[in-house]
């Protein structure tokens, strides 16, 4: 198997195992995030919920970046 497919293997694993493990673990909102109601309208902004994907993100790659 080439490095691509072994790659794309690996993330598609990943983000299936991530997937199932979201029906089990409610994480709703964090503490950070932003919520404005006005009348008939509400922005949700996650922008603890972003930096908390984002720091997971970071550590996936840099395991599957170490073992390359």
């Amino acid at each position: 198997m080439t490095g691509l497919a072994k790659m794309l293997m690996t993330i598609g694993g990943i983000i299936f195992l991530v997937g199932f493990l979201m029906q089990f673990i409610k994480i709703g909102r964090l503490p950070g995030d932003i919520i404005i109601q006005k009348g008939n309208t509400t922005f949700y902004f996650p922008i603890m919920t972003s930096i908390l994907l984002s720091i997971v993100l970071s550590l996936i790659f840099f395991i599957i970046n170490r073992f390359r």
